[in-house]
């Protein structure tokens, strides 16, 4: 598979069902790896967080999350074939995670969330196998006993994917340091899917996915917590597009000299 580089980051050129093709062959081999969904706040903090470049450096698969990242790839004439969303991985996989009855670990969110979600997942997939769901508390990242006791409960269920969803950078570099570990085959930081999928919080409408507009829905609802990610972090994002764009210029001008 190729990979195409953008904003420094090394993007896997994966649709879903390439997805699919590498977790089924990281489960086969046993490997232990982790999977990124590289969305535009993740290339914003990647040129601040040193360890957030280390935890990149390290992943088994980088993929697109987010209209804006396609649209800028294909503007810098480097197309991506489509956005591959954590939100997304359970209506566009949940058929092959049932019918390959991947034990499927659910680490994340408020008490009781994941629970609901899985609920949630079997009406729509009755074969589905989820193996185990937890709630993490308040700060677990630093408390050692806590995650000892995750670790635990991750080795002895034995699950093939691991889907964790705390919020990024904190669950990405939570996988990165502890993916080891729990040896568990496939990792991925998944946002807050467990809210979507348990109705907790109300995805955008399909419309509003499609034409990129989901980050105004997701501040509409959650304004205290997302405005700096969104109107102040990610706005960067359009500088950065506009530095590539330049640089692409700079190079097609000097290859036609």
């Amino acid at each position: 598979m190729n990979q195409v580089n953008m904003f420094d980051v090394n993007f896997d050129n994966y649709d879903f069902m390439d997805l699919l093709d590498y977790i089924d062959r990281t489960i086969q081999e046993r490997n232990q790896s982790y999977i990124l969904t590289c969305n535009v706040d993740h290339v914003i903090k990647l040129r601040k967080d040193k360890e957030f470049r280390e935890v990149y450096s390290e992943a088994g698969a980088v993929v697109a999350d987010g209209m804006p990242i396609i649209w800028a790839s294909k503007m810098l004439g480097k197309p991506l074939k489509q956005k591959v969303s954590g939100a997304d991985l359970f209506s566009r996989l949940g058929n092959a995670f049932e019918q390959r009855q991947y034990r499927l670990f659910f680490l994340g969110a408020a008490e009781g969330v994941a629970e609901q979600a899985t609920k949630n997942l079997k009406a729509a997939f009755p074969g589905i196998n989820v193996v185990g769901c937890y709630s993490p508390s308040y700060g677990f990242e630093h408390n050692e006993e806590e995650n000892r006791h995750i670790i635990r409960l991750l080795t002895e269920s034995q699950p093939d994917i691991v889907f964790v969803g705390v919020g990024a950078p904190k669950q990405e570099k939570w996988i990165y340091r502890h993916y080891t570990s729990y040896q568990a085959p496939v990792s991925i930081g998944v946002g807050a899917t467990f809210d979507f999928l348990s109705g907790s919080v109300k995805r955008a409408p399909d419309f509003m996915q499609r034409t990129g507009m989901e980050w105004l829905w997701r501040l509409s609802q959650e304004p205290g917590r997302l405005w700096k990610r969104y109107l102040v972090d990610d706005a960067q994002f359009l500088v950065l597009l506009l530095k590539e764009l330049r640089k692409r210029g700079k190079v097609k001008n000097s290859s036609t000299d």
